[in-house]
């Protein structure tokens, strides 16, 4: 069936887990907004949430090699919550406020005399805008990675 190395390897479940979050993502795109955006595959923010399920994805492929009460799911565990607090907390109030910024800098540059525009010449483009997830996104990117570890590991002939 597959190579000894893709049978039981968490860091390929878990790249795995992110390329067919990502897949999903832009699928997500394509029925939503009835448009093909490849770039979608590489952007952060969206639904599911794929850096939840690569840690996710991760840690339970961890858990089931090395068991619940091993190191390396406790470490593999907390880098997972870490990442997953960041996309739903963190990221996304970042993303609001630089939305919020570059309407204000739209605003006020407009509202300018091109004789006061030079003090704004410094601002060359908007605040790129990281888009964090809902907390929606992110249990559906953490339930794909678990259920991607689980499907993964049963069609590699592990035995639960």
């Amino acid at each position: 069936m597959l190579p000894e190395f893709f049978k039981y390897s968490p860091l390929v479940i878990a790249c795995a887990s992110w390329l067919i979050a990502q897949f999903i993502k832009m699928m997500v795109v394509l029925i939503q907004e009835r448009r093909f955006d490849a770039l979608f595959f590489t952007r952060s923010g969206g639904m599911p949430s794929a850096h939840s399920a690569l840690v996710c994805g991760l840690a339970t492929a961890v858990a089931l090699e090395d068991g619940l009460l091993s190191v390396t799911f406790a470490i593999s565990a907390v880098l997972a919550l870490v990442v997953m607090y960041d996309s739903a907390g963190v990221r996304q109030a970042v993303g609001k406020q630089a939305v919020t910024i570059n309407r204000i800098l739209r605003t006020t540059t407009s509202k300018e005399s091109e004789n006061d525009v030079n003090r704004y010449s410094t601002i060359q483009h908007e605040i790129k805008v990281l888009l964090g997830h809902t907390p929606f996104q992110v249990f559906w990117g953490a339930a794909l990675g678990i259920g991607m570890a689980f499907l993964w590991l049963l069609m590699a002939g592990y035995s639960f």
